[in-house]
């Protein structure tokens, strides 16, 4: 179901999580995420997130109308002219397509693990601040078959709204588990007898390819200036490498979880 209400400013009191999309903290304490691009807003759609508003051009409205007449809750629809939503991030937009969406309950490890088919295969991130990177974490993880997505203290948050673009949909598919203590979750993880595995530029006698990960495993990605923390790579059971040329030391963060699943996944035979 939805209402449709066609706008000439963005002034309404009910526009406000769309205004203060640049102020971070201020939606987190809300629970609410923005979600951009005509595929993320889809994909949103489509998902079993609450969605609680959309603001748009009327061209991509008549597109949504389907998924939105299917949505159980009322939505919010506003249609604005592209060059009045450009204005919200101070550059151009090449749909002009956003939404807000509800961040849901976090899952417990627990939960996650009842829910999740056998062998487990896990990412965890430390230190990656970069809410693109998390982006891309989040589709690396489903597209290569990881079932959750850790992520740290010391992390941005999935659901900022460059991470949110970046996963391309795939946060509304993926559960996440943001930590206080990613020291303590993996402690928890390897409770539940996952092995906890750093990818670690540095372990040079321990490379990917000898790396056994049919079996259940966390893989624990860290930075690209700083690495994974000393407190964090402590608590990991291995450590390994992808071996590198021409005095390269490090990959993306990105980069690196794509290697490090496609191998997990071609070792189960996924691929």
């Amino acid at each position: 179901m939805m209402t449709v209400q066609k706008i000439t400013t963005l002034d309404l009191p009910e526009l406000a999580a769309y205004r203060t999309m640049k102020y971070q903290q201020a939606q987190r304490d809300q629970r609410i995420f923005v979600a951009e691009g005509e595929k993320v807003v889809r994909r949103l759609l489509e998902s079993n997130f609450r969605v609680l508003s959309v603001l748009a051009p009327e061209k991509w409205l008549r597109e949504y109308e389907p998924l939105l007449l299917a949505r159980q809750e009322t939505v919010p629809v506003y249609s604005a002219e592209k060059t009045l939503l450009e204005t919200l991030t101070g550059f151009s937009m090449y749909q002009g397509v956003l939404a807000v969406g509800q961040v849901p309950e976090p899952a417990s490890l627990e939960q996650i693990l009842a829910a999740a088919p056998r062998p487990w295969l896990f990412l965890a991130a430390d230190g990656v601040s970069n809410a693109q990177n998390v982006g891309g974490l989040m589709r690396n993880c489903a597209a290569l078959g990881a079932q959750a997505l850790i992520i740290g203290e010391t992390s941005a948050s999935a659901y900022l709204r460059r991470a949110v673009r970046g996963s391309m949909g795939a946060i509304f598919k993926l559960p996440i588990l943001e930590t206080e203590s990613l020291q303590q979750l993996l402690s928890a993880v390897r409770r539940h007898g996952i092995r906890t595995i750093a990818a670690h530029p540095h372990a040079d006698n321990h490379l990917l390819s000898q790396a056994n990960l049919k079996g259940d495993c966390c893989l624990v990605l860290g930075s690209e200036g700083n690495g994974i923390a000393p407190e964090i790579l402590a608590v990991c059971d291995d450590a390994v490498s992808v071996p590198m040329r021409l005095e390269v030391d490090s990959l993306n963060v990105g980069n690196a979880a794509a290697v490090f699943l496609y191998e997990a996944a071609r070792q189960r035979g996924w691929v």
